[in-house]
């Protein structure tokens, strides 16, 4: 394909996968659950940082992690006692141990309480990009995370790709417009964000001549947002719809 049919073949893609239908069976149905625009944020952000393996069992994990939040997660995170907050050491989710979440909602109340919340603290400041604010958030919840712990918050510094967090940027940031994200953040704008690379869209991307690099790493993530920018430089990562559609619904590689 040249570059006009490889864009409307993305195009066609996007139209197919980006509905409201995606939403029943994708960790983003978490939060869709709720209304309030900081559970929403929380909600997200916690299942973002479980979004891994088979998508069944991230969805059960995710329901269970609502559950032991009382379904408030913004009430539990700015209100539950130490030990309530303890108690959640009993969430397991393959990687996820038990002291993992505790360590990311005391983070996450640091976050509401001292750094105005989610969007303010992960908002570009002066310029920077998108990787800077992720490097701001590992900073700021670092000291509240266990050794364990923080492997769960991708260090973009030393090349993650941050596929869940830029993942979850995604949901906040991009327009309601299809009923699939959020549209909830207006300071970063569309055009800034960075596509959440996984292994399904890095083969995909690949396969499309949009990747030449064979890591899925930070360069990667900037290569292949780079080059759906040439399409739609105002929403590139609308794009992630089609690339994820197309490796694990077409298996396309």
């Amino acid at each position: 394909m040249d570059s006009l049919q490889l864009r409307d073949f993305l195009e066609s893609k996007v139209s197919q996968y980006q509905t409201s239908s995606f939403i029943a069976d994708d960790p983003i149905s978490i939060p869709h659950r709720f209304r309030n625009k900081e559970d929403i944020e929380i909600a997200g952000f916690l299942a973002a940082a479980i979004a891994w393996g088979n998508r069944k069992a991230i969805l059960k994990s995710c329901n269970i992690m609502m559950d032991m939040l009382d379904n408030s997660p913004s009430d539990f995170v700015k209100n539950a006692s130490e030990n309530e907050i303890a108690h959640l050491s009993s969430f397991v989710y393959r990687t996820f141990q038990g002291e993992d979440l505790p360590c990311l909602i005391r983070g996450l109340r640091h976050i509401y309480i001292s750094c105005g919340g989610l969007e303010t603290l992960m908002t570009p400041r002066n310029g920077e990009s998108i990787k800077d604010v992720l490097v701001r958030l590992r900073s700021v919840l670092l000291p509240f995370l266990s050794q364990h712990a923080c492997k769960h918050i991708a260090n973009v510094e030393v090349g993650s790709a941050g596929k869940r967090l830029n993942m979850f940027l995604r949901w906040m940031v991009r327009p309601k417009t299809e009923g699939v994200d959020f549209g909830l953040w207006h300071g970063i704008s569309t055009s800034e964000l960075m596509l959440p690379l996984d292994v399904h869209s890095g083969n995909t991307s690949r396969a499309l001549g949009l990747l030449q690099r064979k890591q899925n790493d930070w360069k990667a993530v900037e290569e292949v947002t780079s080059a759906l920018r040439q399409f739609s430089p105002d929403d590139p990562v609308k794009y992630d719809f089609a690339l994820f559609g197309l490796g694990v619904y077409e298996h396309f590689s």
